[in-house]
């Protein structure tokens, strides 16, 4: 009887609590829900919700890399939570997952970059095959 208290009370303090996070990735239809550790670092779970983003074929495609992407709280998103702090302590169940600003501004130009390439190409090939004028502006 003794032994049987001793080993409840050791598996007792090895269990960490878990919960349920709702993670909302702006563009996106809807959530990701999955259940996490509440010793888990932010870092790690953007991690996993990109995974799970990825794995269920979500659009926009948003990549793998979590130093990307910034979570914050949907009440008050003035201030990203720390990649290294832990997500039981945000005191929050319920998340918006965003890239950071640098990247879009990086992505944007780019994509950018690409468009007028891919279409002065296209021009060039059309008025070569073509003999037609068209003009680029």
């Amino acid at each position: 009887m003794l032994y049987n208290n001793k080993h409840k009370k050791n598996q007792k303090s090895k269990t960490t609590n878990r919960f349920l996070v709702s993670i909302t990735v702006l563009g996106s239809a809807g959530p990701i829900r999955f259940v996490v550790k509440e010793d888990e670092t932010v870092a790690n779970v953007i991690d996993y919700a990109l995974k799970c983003y990825a794995r269920e074929g979500r659009l926009p495609l948003l990549g793998s890399d979590s130093s990307f992407f910034l979570l914050y709280c949907p009440y008050s998103a003035s201030e990203a939570f720390d990649p290294w702090g832990k997500i039981g302590s945000t005191g929050s169940r319920n998340f918006v997952l965003s890239k950071k600003l640098e990247t879009q501004k990086i992505e944007d130009s780019v994509m950018t970059t690409t468009i007028r390439k891919t279409s002065g190409r296209w021009k060039a090939w059309l008025n070569k095959s073509l003999g037609l004028m068209v003009p680029s502006h």
